[in-house]
């Protein structure tokens, strides 16, 4: 009997175990282990825009060195509670109401402008206490209509008028289509991946694609850069190059992503990433705080992960001769100009 339990005993914490380790080694791939992690600045826990790309929307932050401070932190573009609200120049406001309350009280209680005079008096002073109010109102009006007005044009110049609505850019290449060919390696296959969506550099006059949330001007070597950061990211995470993910992510990405690599070597394992291949990918936002860019990107790409033994080389999980494709939003962080480093990973 006792032999019987023993063994039992033995199978259930084989089959445990079997279960753990299939799931940690199914949590392959920079990012999947970790789920979503990382910083987007003040639009940390604010989900990010859907795209073409990635249409549902994107699993939350699950793990940043930003506070999630929940739904009363203030995001961007909401006004702040309890705002004073400017005070208008008006009829009932302030001084005149001051004054024009006093006659009428002056009046009811046999007392006005001019004091103890009497109720006669109070009719005179509160007479001249709507004068008052009428000329100080008559100066206020045509003060702000002087304001108000445009200064007149010299010869031969004009002044632009602010028009409701929106004007078509004029001028450029068109803001849809495909980016061309050139860019060449990595990058080469971007004009199709990014589906079409990149614009042309600001200088050159173009206005951002309409519905996408772009505040600072992503152009062709920028999405160069973010294919670019997907491709070195995951082969960097494959051969287990530490220095190298430090160089291309944030010191919170790096921190996390080592701690995954820790991870894998605590239970003999690599996990081994080859044939990445962007598909395709939009922009799902861009935008500025202080110095600082931030531009989140959605990419659908292809992948073979496959998890090997580390001493052995024995392929313990995963497929060597397939590849799967995997749909993420990466968010790229520049500081001051320099390059683009991944920020935060966010699955779709």
């Amino acid at each position: 009997m006792m032999n019987l339990a023993s063994r039992r005993s033995r199978i259930m914490m084989a089959l445990a175990a079997g279960l753990i380790f299939a799931g940690s080694a199914a949590e392959a791939r920079v990012g999947r282990g970790g789920g979503s992690f990382g910083s987007r600045g003040s639009r940390t826990y604010t989900p990010p825009p859907a795209t073409r790309t990635a249409p549902d929307a994107a699993a939350p932050i699950q793990r940043s060195q930003i506070p999630n401070q929940g739904p009363s932190v203030t995001r961007p573009g909401t006004p702040a509670p309890n705002v004073a609200q400017p005070r208008r120049f008006g009829f009932g406001t302030g001084l005149m109401a001051g004054l024009f309350g006093a006659g009428l009280l002056g009046l009811l209680m046999g007392n006005g402008f001019f004091g103890g005079l009497g109720g006669l008096a109070s009719i005179f002073g509160l007479l001249l206490q709507i004068g008052l109010v009428v000329l100080l109102v008559s100066f206020a009006m045509k003060w702000f209509r002087r304001r108000q007005e445009p200064a007149h044009a010299g010869p031969g110049q004009g002044y632009a008028r602010s028009m409701g609505g929106s004007v078509p850019p004029t001028g450029g290449r068109p803001t849809s289509g495909g980016l061309g060919a050139g860019l060449g390696g990595l990058a080469g296959g971007l004009g199709g991946a990014l589906g079409g969506m990149a614009r042309g550099t600001q200088p050159q006059g173009e206005q951002s694609r309409p519905g996408v949330r772009d505040e600072i001007g992503i152009g062709e070597r920028d999405f160069a850069d973010f294919e670019r950061g997907l491709v070195e990211m995951q082969d960097a995470y494959s051969r287990e190059d530490v220095a190298k993910l430090w160089a291309i992510a944030t010191p919170e990405m790096a921190g996390y992503i080592q701690e995954e690599l820790n991870d894998n070597t605590a239970r003999g394992v690599v996990n081994k990433l080859s044939n990445v291949r962007l598909n395709q990918g939009d922009l799902s936002e861009a935008w500025r705080e202080g110095a600082t860019d931030y531009a989140t990107v959605a990419m659908r790409f292809g992948i073979t992960d496959v998890m090997v033994d580390r001493a052995s080389g024995r392929v313990v999980e995963g497929d060597p001769n397939k590849v799967e494709e995997a749909t993420e939003l990466w968010t790229f962080r520049r500081d001051q100009g320099g390059p683009w480093k991944v920020s935060a990973i966010q699955q779709a």
